[in-house]
């Protein structure tokens, strides 16, 4: 077992100003929703972790003005906007830092009206954003109206130019082909377009394993097993930095690798001696799933595992259950929102694989 863990340096992600959201989407990979405790970042902690960030983050090829997802610094949740204030605090600070290529995540709740919308997009831009992402998939489409996301496009537009990222548009221009207006459930829309997840980026962990797993094949455990997570621990490009000062590797919700007011001293290894969940999805998952099992009398889900992050959050969703006593193990809260409602099982659906 090796000692420390070393982390490349960040050079871009996403700065979780709170878990809380107006949407409960079944794939969410940080397992937000209207349930969490606000919590949100303090000005202190925001301070402090942009100061870390600033001279780390890079901007977009196309310039410290331009935008990418895996490039330069986002602000997102939860719902950023449901803080509108505290959100602006925010562009002002790393704009004050100098951090490059600031934009937005947003699904679009809150643009009930043209003048507000326009406003605070306004403000934004003017406090030093540099852009937007609007989030557009079937999953937010059952809980935020189309109308609102159509209006938040055609505004941000105007007020950003270029700098607008609509993830995905291939949803975009489906949901505009078939009319949609106001809200969709999920059987609903797959019943108008049956092989419509098929084209969508999702990632098989969070909360997407449980909700959605009837949508994949899966695998036993040993299917997994010698399978090392080294390389999402330690990457840095597009991670994370939450509202508790978690520095969240990756798309790892749940997993903390120390306080992110820390940078330097996590890019100098993470001691790993106290952190054997840690340690062991560094080297191999078969040790995850033994520690697991002996420790914590954990089963095998009979019908099999989707991925190895679906492997990987069951164990540690088990563990948390149990104890605290893991560190890495953080924010506690999102492993009680992983299952928040049952999933569909909609005959028909078709199977996406592994």
């Amino acid at each position: 077992m090796k000692d420390k863990l070393y982390v490349s340096e960040p050079i871009s992600g996403g700065l979780i100003l709170s878990y809380r959201c107006t949407s409960e989407c079944r794939h969410c990979m940080y397992a937000c929703s209207p349930s969490w405790n606000s919590g949100w970042i303090s000005e202190k902690n925001l301070e402090e972790i942009l100061t870390q960030l600033a001279g780390r983050i890079e901007g977009s090829p196309y310039g410290p003005g331009g935008i990418g997802i895996n490039y330069g610094l986002h602000f997102t949740g939860g719902e950023p906007f449901l803080n509108f204030e505290l959100l602006v605090k925010a562009v002002e600070v790393a704009g004050g830092l100098g951090i490059p290529s600031t934009f937005v995540e947003t699904n679009c709740f809150w643009c009930l009206d043209d003048e507000a919308t326009r406003e605070k997009l306004l403000e934004l831009r003017d406090s030093g954003l540099n852009g937007i992402l609007l989030s557009v998939n079937p999953f937010i489409l059952e809980q935020v109206p189309f109308e609102r996301t159509e209006r938040a496009l055609r505004i941000s537009r105007e007020v950003f130019d270029g700098n607008v990222i609509v993830y995905q548009m291939s949803f975009y221009d489906q949901f505009k082909r078939i009319g949609v207006r106001g809200t969709m459930p999920l059987e609903d829309y797959l019943k108008k377009i049956p092989f419509g997840l098929r084209y969508a980026e999702l990632l098989p962990m969070g909360r997407a394993v449980y909700q959605l797993s009837h949508l994949y094949e899966k695998a036993p455990a040993r299917y997994f097993f010698n399978d090392s997570c080294r390389e999402e621990l330690t990457r840095g490009w597009h991670v994370h930095f939450d509202n508790y000062c978690n520095y969240i590797p990756g798309y790892c919700g749940g997993i903390s690798l120390g306080d992110a007011r820390e940078i330097d001293s996590l890019c100098r290894g993470v001691d790993l001696s106290d952190k054997p969940i840690l340690s062991a999805l560094a080297e191999d998952l078969g040790r995850l799933y033994e520690l697991g099992v002996k420790e914590f009398n954990y089963e095998e889900l009979s019908e099999g595992y989707v991925s190895k992050c679906h492997l990987c959050v069951d164990i540690r969703r088990h563990i948390a259950e149990q104890t605290d006593e893991f560190r890495e193990l953080k924010p506690r809260e999102f492993y009680s929102f992983l299952a928040a409602r049952p999933p569909s099982t909609q005959d028909g659906v078709n199977h996406i694989e592994a």
